[in-house]
């Protein structure tokens, strides 16, 4: 089970390095090679130095795969479908195809190898396991397969990885450089390009090789392919440095010698390449660098070196480049390729080497003035896209029309078309889709809590009706201001009590004047004690005729507990004829001689003062001795009431 995770995580990796290390046209490739296979129920595995480019983070120059089958069936399908064949080895069932995009593709079946005499090798059909075995390298002896059902499943029969950790070039057989002696300039060749070392036995046999003189069994094709594969090198005066080193240019070609290449022109073809690549103008110099790298030769020697090529179509690229590089040129300094966008259009659909080659000789003014805009224009234009605007537009990936819309916005910026942010809003609004409608919400709206009044609020509100009560008593006349806001007052309303609720106070006796009666002075009325009522009274003072009655003052009585009121409210004598009548006997009142002035009933107010409790019951029947009366605004003041004689 683990190793079935294990194997699950590797595919995953290696299908992401497919996507992601992979130029579009290799990928392109790629997939027109699966295609055709699955065609002819045929299997197919990327293999060689692609997977070892793969898996050690090298660059891909070009791609190594292998069928399981017949690989001649597929060439005919694959020329259809826009691969050029540019060599074949039938012997070795191989076919080296181009396709768009300048990509080199090795296509070979899978055979197993035997080796009779040295550089004779013979081949029989096999699997992918055997054609694995054969080869030169563990490095180069991986394979990840394209199949359906296993894409991105690395075989790695002798262990390749841990030599490309260790970055190290091990022989896949003890007998390799005496099998094949083309082995040895490839093992120089690599360490050249790659910087690695050879393992331990395995340098011990290269230098065993090269005493005895392996090299001289080096056949033909093995030699030709191996001068070919110099030039197609990133840096190929480096490689035929190191080959020099180790003598085996002399096996290969005598007349080839670095010292006779032009190094200064190929560091400035180098220069152009990795501009052009930064604009992922991908291409491979190897045409190109041709004529600089033989530059010292004479022609005769050029064209014998041409002819020991195995792959013709290389042959014919390097004999037309001069031809189709000027036709390019014409093509980019037409007028209707004059804006920066269509050169960008053209530049993008045309071969990468041709390009190259324009770029590198061209002498003309108008093409290299196209491409200087090409490689600084389009980046600036790149980085102007206002990414931030196309999301609050709504533009996102999820729309299909995304990648177009992209491409024709670089496009009007290139142009310089659209310079502000409300050319490039007025620009995108046809593309950007209507806002979603708001999300509808089924939850049920939950219920408001009331809100409970803050402390000062309440005590604000008890204030209030206190005012409020005093406003009315003073306009009844029953209290002065003060009475119930003051600091005398009595015990506020709290607001979890409300008033209604608060003990009630004993009920202020009121003493009502007979009709017609004369005016009387001031009538002074006690409220009963806690114990037993006091009958209040009153004096009556013969004020002129036919005027209004004074005020009546009376005295709040102090709060008192729940039952003394209900006593108070059960024995208090109401405040009529009798007591009235007690107090005219047995305490006569001085007149005044004075005149009351007359007082408007509305405008009077009623004084109302805080009643002493008294100290000992009194009877019903005995009249309480009178206080001081308050004096009428108008009038003198109230004389005193005598004590009662009677006991």
């Amino acid at each position: 089970m683990g190793r079935d995770l294990e194997t699950e995580r590797l595919m995953a990796d290696y299908i992401y390095l497919l996507e992601t290390r992979l130029s579009p046209a290799q990928q392109r490739a790629i997939g027109t090679i699966r295609t055709v296979a699955r065609e002819f129920d045929t299997t197919v595995f990327l293999t060689g130095g692609a997977v070892r480019d793969l898996t050690g983070g090298g660059s891909i120059r070009d791609l190594d795969l292998t069928v399981q089958g017949d690989v001649s069936r597929l060439k005919n399908p694959l020329t259809s479908a826009g691969a050029e064949v540019v060599g074949e080895n039938p012997t070795a069932s191989q076919l080296f195809l181009v396709f768009p995009g300048g990509v080199r593709v090795e296509l070979s079946s899978a055979v197993s190898v035997t080796w009779p005499k040295p550089g004779k090798p013979q081949y029989e059909p096999g699997n992918i396991t055997d054609d694995l075995r054969r080869r030169d390298f563990t490095a180069n002896a991986m394979a990840i397969s394209l199949n359906e059902g296993s894409y991105g499943l690395l075989m790695d029969p002798l262990n390749g990885v841990a030599d490309i950790e260790n970055r190290e070039l091990r022989l896949v057989s003890n007998y390799g450089f005496i099998e094949d002696p083309s082995r040895l300039i490839r093992m120089t060749r690599l360490i050249a390009r790659l910087g690695w070392q050879m393992e331990e036995k395995t340098r011990q046999r290269y230098e065993t090789a090269k005493e005895e003189g392996y090299i001289s069994a080096l056949g033909d094709w093995s030699r030709g392919y191996e001068l070919e594969e110099i030039f197609h090198e990133e840096d190929p005066v480096r490689v035929l440095r190191a080959l020099e080193a180790e003598g085996w240019v002399t096996a290969l070609y005598p007349a080839l010698s670095s010292a006779k290449a032009n190094t200064a022109a190929l560091s400035d073809l180098h220069e152009r390449q990795g501009q052009l690549q930064m604009q992922s103008i991908l291409s491979q110099p190897a045409a190109v660098a041709f004529p600089l790298v033989t530059a010292k030769m004479s022609a005769t020697e050029v064209a014998q070196l041409k002819a020991m090529f195995v792959r013709p179509g290389f042959v014919r690229e390097i004999d037309t480049l001069d031809a189709r590089t000027k036709d390019f040129a014409t093509q980019l300094s037409a007028k209707d390729v004059a804006a920066p966008s269509a050169a960008w259009r053209m530049l993008h659909a045309s071969e990468p080497n041709l390009i190259l080659a324009t770029a590198y000789g061209s002498k003309s003014a108008p093409v290299q003035a196209r491409l200087k805009t090409f490689l600084t224009e389009s980046p600036n234009a790149r980085q102007r896209i206002p990414y931030s605007l196309l999301t609050e537009m709504r533009i996102t990936q999820d729309l299909p029309i995304y990648a177009e819309l992209l491409d024709k916005l670089f496009f009007e910026l290139m142009d310089g078309k659209l310079s502000t942010p409300e050319e490039m809003k007025a620009f995108l609004e046809p593309y950007s889709p209507p806002a979603p409608p708001p999300p509808v919400n089924l939850r049920r709206a939950r219920a408001k809590k009331e809100a409970r009044p803050s402390r000062a609020k309440a005590k604000k509100a008890a204030v209030t009706v206190a005012a409020e009560e005093e406003n009315a008593g003073l306009e009844s006349g029953l209290t002065e201001v003060g009475d119930l806001t003051g600091p005398d007052r009595g015990p506020e309303p709290t607001p979890r009590t409300p008033i209604s609720k608060v003990a009630p106070e004993p009920t202020p006796v009121k003493v009502v004047a007979p009709k017609k009666a004369a005016p009387v002075a001031p009538v002074v009325v006690k409220a009963a004690s806690a114990a037993e009522p006091k009958p209040v009274a009153a004096k009556k003072v013969a004020p002129p005729a036919k005027a209004a009655p004074a005020p009546v003052v009376v005295k709040k009585a102090a709060p008192v507990k729940a039952a003394p009121a209900k006593a108070v409210a059960k024995k208090a004598v109401p405040p009529a004829k009798a007591p009235a009548k007690a107090v005219a006997k047995k305490a006569p009142v001085k007149v005044a001689t004075k005149k009351a002035a007359p007082v408007k009933a509305a405008a009077k107010k009623v004084v109302a003062k805080k009643a002493v409790p008294a100290k000992k019951a009194v009877p019903a029947k005995k009249a309480a001795p009178a206080k001081k009366a308050v004096p009428a605004k108008a009038g003198k003041k109230a004389v005193p009431a005598k004590k009662s004689g009677r006991r």
